[in-house]
């Protein structure tokens, strides 16, 4: 088995209420190599909601993939059939969410205790799209944290035709914890995921979980196939500032400058559309994190670009305070 060109290599987790279209345009002025995800959107939500709401996006933002919740092989392959006609680069399912809602529905984390059903869910999705089908999972649920159980589970999805697994390298509980718990308190196990590219040479492993900056992702680089990033990326941006040349040999040099007005001048695009100015605005706030009056940036679009009848005007005139400061004048006119 070969597999294509590592599109996996670095790329920023999904994350629900965080990697909307707006948020995934503005990662993508800093880095164009990046592999983007959506939020997580289930199947049902594909097949009986506003599509257009659900799955639009820029076509700057590729490459991107489409995340499903689900667990009904049938409608998995139907959401994941439309997802490939909207565009999407890849579809992924979760298998990680340790969330009471998604338990609720039947599917993120909690299926990993049915790994017969997970394969017949990824078999169907496979049948139904040409491009690319991927698993994003933990290490294990609960009790079930055995790494003999981790291999019989990449066995039994490798064997319907699933080449990249995406592994939070944590377990999760499915009771006790909250989905913020989930993320910090289940111990770290990285050796489990570069043990899985080691046993399974032939697959592709991205590691996701605790990483921070591209230091760290070049260190896992040496041990897996791809990284992904999360929160970190949301925190700032702009710790994909070095991705494109350090990963991708790309000559791209964004500058925080460049980059806020790029962003408001889609917001503009977006407001035309009649898309409030909040909902871009929002992913903006920490455009300007550590830097010289990034905290005023901060403070007038929290104060302002929430108000009602609020325009981009007020990202033009934050810019402007920022620009005051010494190290950034002259940059990015």
């Amino acid at each position: 088995m070969r597999l294509e060109p590592n599109p996996h290599l670095l790329s920023v987790a999904p994350m629900m209420d965080w990697t909307d279209r707006h948020f995934r345009y503005l990662v993508r002025q800093i880095s164009r190599g990046t592999l983007l995800y959506t939020e997580m959107v289930t199947d049902r939500a594909i097949l009986h909601g506003n599509r257009s709401r659900l799955l639009d996006f820029d076509p700057s933002e590729h490459p991107v993939a489409l995340q499903l919740g689900g667990c009904d092989p049938l409608t998995l392959a139907q959401a994941a059939r439309i997802g490939e006609e909207w565009g999407y680069d890849g579809i992924n399912l979760n298998l990680g969410c340790p969330s009471e809602r998604v338990q609720g529905g039947g599917f993120g984390a909690c299926l990993m205790k049915e790994p017969e059903l997970v394969a017949e869910c990824l078999a169907a999705m496979r049948e139904a799209v040409r491009v690319r089908v991927t698993a994003k999972h933990r290490l294990g649920v609960d009790d079930l944290e055995d790494y003999g159980y981790l291999t019989r589970w990449v066995e039994k999805l490798s064997a319907v035709g699933i080449e990249v697994f995406i592994v939070h390298a944590r377990k999760a509980w499915l009771k006790g914890l909250s989905p913020k718990e989930n993320r910090e308190i289940p111990e770290l196990r990285y050796g489990w995921v570069y043990r899985l590219k080691q046993d399974f040479p032939h697959l592709r492993f991205v590691l996701n979980g605790g990483v921070r900056t591209l230091e760290e992702v070049e260190r896992h680089l040496a041990h897996v196939d791809g990284v992904m990033l999360g929160r970190a990326v949301y925190e700032d941006p702009f710790v994909l500032e070095q991705a494109d040349r350090r990963l991708f040999g790309l000559e791209h040099r964004p500058s925080r400058l460049a980059v806020a007005q790029a962003m408001i001048r889609y917001a503009e695009a977006q407001m035309a559309q009649g898309t409030p100015l909040w909902p871009v605005a929002r992913h903006m706030l920490n455009l300007f994190k550590n830097q010289r009056r990034g905290k005023l940036w901060r403070r007038i679009l929290s104060q302002q670009a929430t108000r009602q009848g609020a325009t981009p005007e007020v990202l033009w005139k934050a810019l402007e305070q920022v620009r005051a400061a010494p190290e950034l004048e002259g940059v990015a006119g």
